[in-house]
């Protein structure tokens, strides 16, 4: 299975839903595809303009190390010369901290979504909501 825009789109309103329900603040949430590539981006009113770099930044780093950005931001404590290689290999665009959550189906990666504005843990929160809603398996890492 490949995500497709209509799915990314899902996602995005999934999350931003579980964001209005968790009266959380503005998000800006991002869907990338197994490869690393774009496919949805919002950023809500109110949101700073840094999130979609934010946003991407988390589901980037998920979807190329192929783990939830809560597993880089464990790494980065335990681990920072491999983080920042890591991040110099990805042009500095890694964010390793919760909020960027694996898309699987079928336990096949096929894509990531990146959520930030609030709390890292309730960014995370909202894509682990967003993906379930979609009908796909969420990995936090």
């Amino acid at each position: 299975m490949t995500l497709s825009l209509d799915t990314a789109r899902q996602i995005v309103a999934a999350a931003r839903a579980k964001g209005r329900e968790m009266n959380l603040k503005p998000l800006t949430v991002a869907v990338l595809d197994a490869a690393g590539d774009l496919l949805a981006l919002e950023r809500e009113d109110g949101a700073s303009p840094l999130r979609p770099r934010i946003a991407i930044g988390k589901a980037f780093g998920a979807v190329q190390l192929g783990m939830g950005s809560r597993a880089l931001d464990k790494r980065a404590q335990e681990q920072p010369h491999f983080i920042q290689a890591m991040n110099a290999l990805c042009e500095g665009s890694l964010v390793p901290v919760p909020g960027g959550v694996l898309i699987r189906s079928e336990g096949r990666v096929v894509g990531a979504v990146g959520i930030t504005g609030d709390t890292s843990d309730n960014d995370e929160a909202a894509a682990v909501a967003a993906i379930e809603a979609a009908s796909l398996q969420a990995d936090r890492g």
